[in-house]
């Protein structure tokens, strides 16, 4: 019994304080001390400087050799790939609207890796840890294939290659990935970061997390959950559930453990992001269901994350 509580308070506290910093951006805007425009500012800064900056702290101050797992970074990538090879059959099978379709496979797989990933492992273990390596299994992956799903269902049904070639240089110039490869190389090279450098770049890093999920609380509009309703939640259930289930053991059978293991729970089970809207509405795509999913999978992933992570701790693998 000793134990039981003991999990479950080492699950609260990994998931209900980046939950309450979400709420606070949600009441911040409720209050109309945070606008809409205030929040796509606070979310621009967070994907431009902040996040990229933490996650290059993290590796810049690491041993290269003792951070970096290819066989970690190939199972982010495959457990990705396969996610939305099985979500796409799910969509044939579940959404008979073309276009829907699109939007439900992409809201069922493309998951707000980065920022949640970076957010839950730095609260559990004090640090990014392996957030960077999943980010670079999984982040170039989701865009890839999101723009080739909402292309072949668009209602013209045929791809745009421009789109596609925009994507592409965005994956390639991505801020976050370029962190992550700068810190990297940094680490790979060994070069020094002198005291007064490493404190600025150490005040900037500890601002993404917090202001990142203010910003995200105060996206939610709940309002905006409208039509749709059947395949939003079905997505939502593939999203937080249905490939946690899939992957999950297969990621312990093959000895991912502690934050390597967080970093993976994360990449499957939380939210879906809300750049899923955005991509969906730029390619011509209604966008109800993207938004329904968004919201809805942001709210029940403090539930649903705080039981897996209950549950792999219990079972000793966190």
């Amino acid at each position: 019994m000793q134990d039981f509580w003991s999990n479950l308070s080492f699950s609260l506290n990994a998931t209900m304080p980046v939950f309450l910093t979400m709420c606070v951006g949600f009441f911040l805007h409720a209050v109309h001390l945070v606008d809409d425009a205030f929040a796509d500012k606070l979310n621009n800064f967070v994907f431009k400087v902040g996040l990229p900056v933490l996650l290059f702290q993290d590796l810049a101050e690491a041993d290269f050799f003792s951070v970096w797992d290819t066989r970690y970074v190939l199972f982010c990538f495959f457990a990705t790939f396969l996610s939305i090879g099985l979500v796409s059959l799910a969509g044939k099978a579940l959404v008979k609207d073309v276009p829907a379709r699109g939007e439900f496979i992409q809201a069922s797989y493309r998951s707000s890796a980065a920022l949640l990933g970076a957010a839950y492992i730095e609260n559990m273990y004090h640090t990014a840890g392996m957030a960077p390596l999943m980010i670079i299994g999984a982040v170039p992956l989701y865009n890839i294939a999101a723009v080739t799903v909402l292309s072949v269902t668009s209602e013209d049904n045929k791809a745009d290659r421009a789109m596609i070639g925009k994507t592409a240089k965005k994956v390639l110039t991505n801020p976050i990935i370029d962190g992550i490869l700068v810190g990297l190389v940094w680490s790979l090279l060994r070069i020094p970061l002198p005291s007064v450098p490493a404190k600025v770049v150490s005040n900037i890093a500890q601002t993404a997390s917090p202001l990142g999920l203010v910003a995200m609380g105060a996206s939610i509009d709940v309002k905006k959950i409208r039509g749709v309703l059947g395949p939003s939640l079905a997505a939502v259930f593939f999203k937080l559930v249905g490939l946690c289930a899939l992957f999950l053991p297969a990621a312990i059978a093959m000895g991912f453990r502690t934050q390597k293991l967080t970093a993976i729970l994360v990449m499957l089970g939380s939210p879906s992001t809300v750049t899923c809207f955005v991509m969906a509405k730029n390619m011509g795509h209604e966008g109800s269901l993207s938004s329904n999913a968004v919201m809805i999978s942001t709210i029940a992933s403090s539930f649903t994350l705080t039981l897996w992570i209950w549950l792999v701790r219990s079972l000793g693998y966190i």
